[in-house]
This record gives structure tokens, sequence and C-alpha cells, in this order.
């Protein structure tokens, strides 16, 4: 945890942000894998950490906005958990931790639920992702479990998500422990990346290092020779000269503040031509968004210009044509770049990706676009000092998008699929760096990964 001033000083600001109502605020409990007995790896939700930043399942944080108190609800373990599992803190402890005064067990929840409900006052909620706290909370609040999401209180969301946009300075600090951890994953499998080594081996390696130094992976590990699948977690191929390698993923801090990097690597360190061609067009549109990013230029800007930047090489290599700024106006380049230049990221990989992304990334004056690949951004609004985001521009040569296309004759005037045909076992190639903006620019956070042709050579030889 931090220290307890951080989480008073948040749960203050919201106080002053809501002002009248109560707010549920629903921390995670353990989810079965098989059985109740055996959880999966528990991850607390991430709204109930940035407010009250208690790591412990079955816990409920409310906050009372006309009254100004702060309550922790919890059942206090018995002395068969403490059998199991040693020692625990009361709710009383933990509550006193995150700086509140008032706790009791969770039974008397829904009494002062039942009471507000009673003198009709606005209950603030937001939406569950879960499907048990979705039936919990349908039942404390005494409505259909079903409806939960579409009942969630805009004003909160809103409220919570112009504060988690802001990094404070002790979470730009967790941010750059999880890249240090980042960093050792991404180079302990740029030298496994060989030929005859398995997927699998070089993931089990940098998860492993994830979990020993960190707080886990902060997603699933991507990892695959099969570039050109944007999220592939299959990892049961066995690396070949010839492919590379894209690896995507990011360490979680022991607070659970992400990381996120991503990294091509050709099989045996070092890049063909062709190769080599692909990779300096991702990675001039990965340092030229990089060097861009500031305060008041918005990242659907910059996505557009990263576009631009790749389609205008492609057609230097012949794989494009006519007018570049009408051909990503139109949306031909997404048969390259299909997906967003980069994500908020915090507390969340694609942070509070879960209160809604046209919240967090859109407004009421710069609206979700619905054409392929550009409808993917998730992220479009102006940058602001505090945003953490991601940079992340990619080519990909997908067989079955480029066969779809070609017999549509889309954007024909755009693309030359008689060229095309040679490329389509090239794979794909993705470039991912994590920033800070600043007020003067911005600052790319963690220890720099090789990314160049000669370093990424370098390292692997």
């Amino acid at each position: 945890m931090f220290k307890r001033e951080v989480y008073i000083k948040r749960r203050t600001r919201l106080h002053g942000l809501m002002k009248s109502g109560l707010a549920l605020f629903i921390g995670n409990t353990d989810s079965p894998m098989n059985y109740p007995a055996n959880p999966y790896h528990f991850r607390q939700d991430s709204d109930f950490l940035y407010f009250f930043g208690l790591d412990i399942p079955g816990l409920t944080g409310v906050m009372d906005f006309d009254t100004g108190k702060d309550w922790i609800y919890g059942n206090d373990f018995d002395i068969d958990d403490i059998i199991w599992m040693g020692p625990q803190p009361s709710v009383r402890e933990l509550a006193e931790a995150a700086g509140i005064n008032n706790s009791a067990p969770l039974q008397k929840l829904e009494e002062v639920i039942r009471v507000a409900i009673s003198k009709k006052r606005p209950i603030h909620f937001l939406p569950p992702y879960r499907s048990e706290t979705r039936m919990n909370l349908g039942l404390i609040i005494r409505e259909n479990p079903c409806q939960m999401k579409t009942m969630a209180s805009e004003k909160l969301i809103r409220a919570v998500v112009s504060m988690r946009s802001i990094k404070e300075k002790v979470e730009i600090e967790e941010i750059e422990k999880a890249l240090s951890v980042t960093w050792e994953m991404h180079t302990t499998a740029m030298k496994m990346c060989r030929a005859g080594v398995r997927e699998q081996e070089i993931f089990g390696a940098i998860e492993g290092i994830a979990f020993s130094k960190g707080g886990g992976t902060a997603f699933p590990v991507i990892l695959s020779i099969n570039g050109q699948t944007l999220h592939n977690h299959d990892h049961g191929n066995i690396l070949k000269k010839g492919r590379m390698m894209v690896t995507d993923a990011g360490a979680e801090s022991g607070m659970h503040y992400a990381s996120d990097i991503t990294r091509t690597t050709p099989v045996g360190g070092k890049f063909s031509q062709k190769q080599k061609d692909i990779y300096e067009i991702v990675l001039r549109a990965n340092t030229e968004s990089i060097k861009a990013a500031e305060p008041e230029l918005s990242n659907l800007d910059l996505h557009l210009n990263a576009c631009k930047i790749i389609a205008s090489s492609l057609k230097d290599l012949g794989l494009m044509k006519g007018d570049i700024n009408d051909a990503v106006e139109a949306g031909a380049h997404a048969l390259f770049m299909p997906h967003g230049l980069g994500h908020m990221m915090g507390l969340d990989v694609h942070d509070m990706e879960g209160l809604g992304e046209n919240y967090v990334g859109y407004s009421d004056e710069i609206k979700r676009s619905d054409q392929f690949g550009l409808a993917f951004l998730r992220f479009a609004l102006p940058f602001k000092t505090g945003h953490v985001l991601t940079i992340e521009p990619g080519c990909y040569f997908i067989p079955q998008l480029i066969e779809r296309w070609k017999s549509e004759g889309k954007h024909k005037d755009f693309i030359n699929y008689s060229k095309l045909e040679p490329w389509k076992d090239f794979g794909g190639i993705r470039i991912e760096d994590d920033i800070l903006i600043t007020e003067k620019g911005n600052k790319v956070l963690g220890k720099p990964v090789p990314k160049t042709v000669k370093d990424i050579e370098a390292l692997c030889s």
C-alpha cells in the first residue's frame, strides 16, 4: 500500500466531485478455478485499490457523500482460516491502514443500503465486469443482477476517470518498478530467440521473471512467430530461421501497476533485408510518434500521422499507391495496421477499460469512428500532463484479410494486391513503448529495451 494519506486525499477529492449519495466499491473475491478451495491467482479490483489500497479478497468500501464518512465492510477471519492461512489482520485494522475509522461486518452493509434506498438516496456504483460482483451487487441493492452494467452511475464513472487519468508521482514510480522487470523479460526473450527453441520455453522463462521479481504479469503474455495475429496467446510453435518473434509482455508491480512493451526479434538474431525494410518503417512510426507527443496534441492526430508514415513507406515499397492522405482517410492502411496507436496505462494495462472506453478515450466533441482500424483506437483525446500511454505502431500481413479485401476489390485504388502475394507469409511487426506526458513533451518510461536493428542484433549475437 501507499501511505494512508494517499488514499485519504483521493477519497476526499471524490467526495468533492460527487457531493451526494452513497458509492459502493465492491472488492474482488477469490474466483474458483475448478473447485472453491482452488482459486485463480487473486487480483484486486483496480478502482478498489485506487481508493482503498487493500489487496485482500472479500471487502467492500463505501463512501457516504452526504455525511463525509467512509466505511470498510468485511468479515474477520475465524480460527479455521487462521489454521490454514496464519494470523490475519482484522477488518478494523485494514480500514485503519487505509485511513478509515469506520468498519463493520458485511451483513451490516445490506441494512445500510436498505435504509438508503428507503430514503431514496442515490446509490452510485461502477460497472461490474465479474459475474460474482454483478450477483453480489444485485443482492445488495435488490435489483436484477443482469441490469448492473446499465444501472452503473455515469457521474461516478466520469469522476473516477478524471482522477485516474492523471497519474501521481507515486504511481509513476510503481510503473517504473514494473518496467524494470519488463526490461529483463524482454531482453531474456530476445536472447532465447533461436531456431529450434519452442515458444513455450521462452513464454515460461519470461513469465517466471514477472512472478519472481514483480507482481506477475499485467496481462497474458503475447509471444509468437505468427506476429500477424495481434493477440496471439498460443505458444506451441518451434522457432524457425527466417521468422520473427513478436513479444508483447509486461510485468505488474507489487502494487499492481502495469507495464506494456512490445519488441519484434528475428529468429537467430539477424534481420533479412525484407524484414529490415518493414521493421524500419514501424520503428520510424514509433520514434516519430514519441517525439511528437505533448500536451494538447490529440492521440487521434498522432495515430493518423503514424498511419501516414506507414502508408507512405509501404507506397515506396510498391505495396500501396495513390494519394497517401486520401488512402489514410479512406482507411486503406488498416489492411496493414488494423489497430490503434496506443492506450492509457496504469492500474490496468488498458487503463479503466472496464469503466467503458468511450468514457476514457472519447468525449462529446471527439466521437469514436466506426471505420475498420480507426474504430479500434482506444484513446483519441488530447494529451494532458500526467497521462501515461503506450505508443505501439505495427505492420502486419494477414493472409485471410488480404484475400478478403482483394476478393471484394476493397481500396483497390490504394492497395497493390498484385504485389502482396510474396508477403503473405511475412508475419507481423510491432514496437511498443510506454510514455508519460510532461509539461513540455513526454518522457519514455523505464530502462530502454533495445529496439533499433543494430541494438537488437548486437544483443542477440
